[in-house]
């Protein structure tokens, strides 16, 4: 299934200012974590969180001023359908992580509601996680991410070069930082479901920037006369069909999840969407431009090109000459 044919689109010309971009949203996103800080779910930051369903409609705001006097920094978020009148509620401390004693701020959250006579309510579900098991799961997902990018690197170090591996890298990292300053723009919780999408985000990215660099260095061999930025545009045009074909797929799917998923499913889906658009356009500009930046843009591609021995040229047999009769004496 062919969506372009014959493009000539030059992509690197715009890669200053798709780095501008980058940096724009990046920079804002680091002072986003900065000031505010990035939520953390409760398998992270540990806590207790309970969800309450109302008989009556109550607001976030009544919700608040029943439970902030006995739980400061309490966080009350609506959960589900708006109908079934359902809150989230989640204090950062927990009681005894042993014993019977495990669900005592889950108790004393619907005491303190009961106290403050805003309505019947009915506890739907409760989770509790401890500050201990939120530390060990933090350390797990940084060294996950860690090694994921150690391993892209050292794989296409070996497949290709370390200019590429390098390009790779970046633009993963990139993926990674962007996702990150919108989940801190529009205030998702960093769990354990956003952290799968982020390791998936990161091979996604991976293979789609493969792709494009398997490409060039075929190119590399057939446009020995051409500059290197002529080759990577050249390559970045001949796969351009199949990566709108394999990021709109998936990013469909995201979407459907996004919207008809769920809230358990809200937080992954939404860093599924930001971060295929982001390695979409990582892989389309940021690897590439790191390639011939380290390589250098005006470098002709025969010195990139594996070197290759030029054949003997044929000989032609050669006739033999006829021997030259003498001259008779007169």
């Amino acid at each position: 299934m062919h969506i372009f044919k014959d493009t000539h689109y030059d992509f690197l010309r715009w890669r200053w200012y798709a780095i501008g971009l980058s940096a724009l949203i990046v920079v804002a996103g680091v002072v986003m974590i900065a000031t505010k800080g990035l939520n953390k779910g409760v398998e992270f930051a540990g806590g207790t969180v309970v969800i309450e369903r109302f008989e009556q409609a109550v607001s976030i705001q009544q919700v608040r001023t029943a439970l902030e006097p006995a739980f400061p920094g309490v966080n009350i978020q609506s959960y589900g359908d708006p109908s079934l009148r359902q809150f989230m509620i989640r204090v950062p401390e927990v009681g005894a992580e042993s014993g019977a004693l495990l669900g005592a701020k889950a108790d004393a959250i619907e005491a303190a509601l009961k106290q403050s006579n805003i309505g019947t309510f009915k506890r739907e579900a409760t989770e509790i996680v401890g500050p201990a098991v939120g530390a060990e799961l933090t350390t797990r997902g940084i060294w996950a991410t860690v090694l994921s990018l150690a391993g892209i690197l050292a794989y296409i170090s070996f497949r290709f070069q370390l200019s590429f591996a390098i390009g790779a890298v970046v633009a993963t990292v990139h993926d990674l930082l962007v996702t990150f300053a919108f989940l801190a723009f529009f205030g998702y919780d960093l769990t354990l479901n956003v952290i799968a999408a982020l390791l998936t985000i990161t091979g996604f990215s991976t293979n789609d920037t493969i792709v494009i660099f398997d490409r060039v260095r075929e190119n590399l061999r057939s446009m020995r006369r051409d500059s290197l930025d002529t080759v990577i545009n050249v390559a970045i045009n001949q796969t351009l069909g199949r990566t709108i074909i394999t990021s709109g797929t998936a990013l469909l799917s995201s979407l459907a999840l996004f919207f008809f998923g769920g809230d358990v499913l809200h937080g992954f889906a939404f860093t599924m969407v930001v971060g295929i658009i982001a390695g979409t356009y990582s892989t389309v500009f940021s690897a590439a431009a790191i390639v011939s930046f380290w390589r250098g843009s005006t470098t002709r591609a025969a010195s990139h090109a594996p070197a290759s021995t030029p054949a003997p040229a044929p000989q032609q047999p050669q006739r033999k000459q006829k021997p030259q009769k003498k001259a008779r004496a007169s």
